[in-house]
């Protein structure tokens, strides 16, 4: 039996919808959050322990959600179909997060994402072993190609390269077991349930770390961890749905836009001026990102004309 709209509506609960079209576009807006995020955290990283910035802006997220749920009066957000795979989903938010963010405290911020963005890599390997999907060469390609852009971005044998490069890599590889579980679960649970679950478990990591090291923050700060809460939860509200959209070895090949983001934000911010290889290897990123897209729009028409048959 099918489910009521209006439960189905108050619930916030969606159900897994194919429109490769939207899930792109969540994806990209995601990234571009989620790097606004990132930058806020590598501005303030250098003042504050990384646990208390973990847990402030968690706060600031929770807060977020929980006016969400007051304002939709959705209390059916709280109920969990599967508890175990957002228990996983959180613990992978969690390492991630502290991978993630221990590099970009070392890092300039467009390396550390670049070098993040192995994880379509990862996500293109594992996608037809955890969740059946077909990827064919076309698109093992242009996420190839799109890679190889990120290499020449970061020229190997570079400064860049040091021990601090296996944080945001290994961020990479948790991110990409994260979204193939979000795949896996979109069907049966809602965004503002997996948001909630795995923000909550980074906002408890980050309060678990804060008495190793506690530093009474600004008001100018705490504005900003506030700031990083709302980026930080709309960048993955737009993930999730993602997944909700279109087939995780299609959508994660245009995490490389958000290498441009870095890199923008990165010059606005720390005077970080792009050289001909940053401009290359983006050139070769937006490319395969296009291909991709140019792809599914030519196996939609196809399977069009095949049911209109």
């Amino acid at each position: 039996m099918a489910a009521d709209p209006a439960t189905v509506a108050k619930s916030g609960f969606s159900a897994r919808v194919e429109a490769p079209g939207r899930g792109i576009a969540c994806m990209i807006g995601g990234g571009l959050l989620l790097t606004l995020n990132d930058a806020v955290v590598k501005w303030l990283s250098g003042d504050l322990p990384l646990g208390e910035i973990l847990l402030l802006r968690g706060l600031g997220a929770l807060t977020v959600i929980a006016l969400v749920l007051l304002w939709r009066r959705d209390v059916g957000a709280l109920r969990v179909r599967f508890p175990w795979a957002q228990v996983v989903r959180a613990s992978l938010m969690v390492a991630g997060t502290f991978l993630f963010v221990s590099g970009l405290r070392r890092m300039p911020l467009a390396d550390c994402i670049s070098l993040a963005f192995i994880g379509p890599i990862f996500v293109t390997a594992l996608a037809p072993v955890f969740l059946g999907e077909q990827v064919g060469w076309r698109r093992w390609l242009a996420v190839l190609v799109g890679f190889a852009g990120v290499v020449v971005m970061l020229r190997p044998g570079g400064d860049s390269l040091n021990w601090a490069a296996l944080l945001p890599v290994s961020a990479a590889l948790t991110g990409a077991f994260r979204d193939l579980l979000t795949r896996r679960i979109s069907a049966s649970e809602s965004t503002l349930t997996t948001l909630l679950y795995s923000t909550l478990g980074v906002t408890l990591a980050g309060g678990l770390t804060a008495p190793l090291g506690w530093q009474t923050p600004a008001i100018g700060d705490l504005g900003l961890l506030a700031l990083a809460g709302l980026f930080l939860c709309g960048a993955h509200f737009l993930h999730i749905e993602t997944f909700r959209f279109a087939e995780a070895a299609l959508v994660t090949p245009f995490k490389y836009v958000s290498l441009l983001w870095g890199v923008v934000i990165g010059f606005l911010l720390w005077a970080d001026v792009p050289d001909r290889w940053t401009v290359a290897g983006a050139c070769l990123v937006i490319g395969s990102g296009l291909f991709i897209l140019h792809r599914e729009r030519r196996r939609a028409a196809v399977a069009r004309v095949a049911n209109a048959d």
